[in-house]
């Protein structure tokens, strides 16, 4: 099995920036460089939204069009531990941030994930 957990959610302002890490562990033999990974947000009575996602090497990477150019996704294998840097937060950002693994190819849809984190919140208010 493989446990991601999610840091770094918060209550910030408008224009506000954040940083969330998502760190992985267990049967990471290769590391996170193993896995396909991606960032997803829910609000309540929503379905899981896709956000962005990264491919195993880190070459690759894919935006939902409602946060391109303001989010950021990385991932350190070395240190197993995936990254997504938001900046320019709008209130419509607000939502509990998931992050998910695949051992296989990049993916924008939730359903192909086969590790989930437990979610960490992002509050964006005035």
């Amino acid at each position: 099995q493989v446990q991601l957990v999610e840091s770094g959610g918060g209550l910030v302002l408008p224009g506000d920036s954040l940083r969330l890490s998502c760190a992985a562990s267990g049967r990471t033999s290769s590391g996170s460089g193993a896995f396909a990974m991606g960032w997803f947000r829910q609000t309540p009575g929503k379905g899981r939204e896709f956000v962005a996602s990264i491919s195993r090497s880190g070459t690759n990477t894919f935006y939902a069009s409602s946060v391109r150019g303001r989010f950021t996704i990385s991932k350190d294998n070395a240190k197993n531990t995936m990254y997504l840097q938001m900046n320019s937060l709008k209130p419509e950002d607000t939502a509990v941030y998931y992050c998910a693994a695949r051992p296989v190819g990049i993916s924008t849809t939730a359903s192909e994930y086969d590790y989930w984190g437990q979610g960490t919140q992002v509050t964006v208010s005035s």
